[in-house]
């Protein structure tokens, strides 16, 4: 019998469909794997903002992270919202109890339209309990300011230290997003902290309000590369392609009346 690669997402719920859980399944599913999840809170979205967000019991997020690794399991592990202290230690001690060490997660921290999504407190316990069992973070450049403790990142010239810094600070590797810049050509580093080695992945800046979800996206696709056997480097590559196609492609619709998703099934809609 054939076997499915597997990809559990650790996530908030995206009533508007372009981000958390919902963009995290259709890309793992783009991606040509299946897609498992855990969620940690239900979010009233809609590519206008957050308006409300409604936490589950941690009981019953860490019922569902056991309900699927003691019987579907996971080649990869995605991780999203994490709004409190609570939730990361029990997502943490879930994980580390499977002994799960293909971890990617996304620090999130703010939502695209501006919404804080994360306790003061949260962040602490992310970056002392969870970020070190991770094998790749994939900060954008306002999350990768706060990890590092307020530093400013003004120009693409000050990334590949950034995420060097990042890397030997956590022992993880760390994929440090250029979008929040203001160049038209962005380029994201991967520093791969396995091999000690920093790598470029350039593109040239898309110009759409269609860019809601972008950070879960390419964190799933980073996952599901991972899960299918490439290295760190080919599955950086691979999810930074799968983004920017989805960019492209989704700057073609128009969805709702703020930031709109991405075009998560540009593959199979061209084909």
């Amino acid at each position: 019998m054939k076997k499915y690669s597997t990809v559990l997402t650790i996530a908030g719920s995206d009533s508007g469909g372009g981000a958390g859980v919902q963009a995290d399944i259709k890309t793992i599913s783009a991606c040509g794997c299946y897609a498992a999840s855990a969620i940690t809170a239900i979010t009233v979205q809609n590519t206008l903002g957050v308006t409300d967000v409604h936490a589950v019991p941690v009981s019953v997020l860490s019922g569902q992270i056991e309900a699927v690794l003691s019987d579907i399991g996971a080649d990869a592990v995605k991780i999203g919202m994490l709004h409190s202290s609570e939730v990361v230690r029990a997502v943490a001690a879930k994980l580390s109890e499977h002994k799960i060490t293909n971890i990617v997660l996304d620090p999130v921290m703010v939502s695209t339209s501006g919404h804080k999504l994360i306790e003061d407190s949260a962040i602490e316990t992310l970056m002392e309990v969870l970020i070190p069992m991770a094998r790749v973070i994939t900060p954008n450049i306002p999350e990768a300011e706060i990890l590092l403790g307020g530093q400013k990142l003004t120009c693409q010239d000050t990334l590949p230290e950034a995420a060097e810094k990042l890397a030997k600070k956590f022992g993880v590797s760390v994929l440090l997003k250029a979008g929040h810049l203001t160049e038209d050509k962005l380029v994201d580093i991967f520093y791969d902290n396995e091999t000690g080695t920093t790598h470029f992945l350039p593109s040239v800046r898309i110009y759409t309000k269609n860019t809601h979800g972008t950070g879960c996206t390419m964190s799933s696709a980073f996952a599901s590369m991972l899960a299918k056997g490439l290295d760190l480097v080919k599955a950086a590559e691979g999810a930074k392609n799968f983004i920017n196609d989805a960019i492209v492609a989704g700057a073609e619709y128009e969805i709702g009346h703020g930031f709109g998703p991405v075009c998560h099934f540009h593959k199979l809609w061209k084909a």
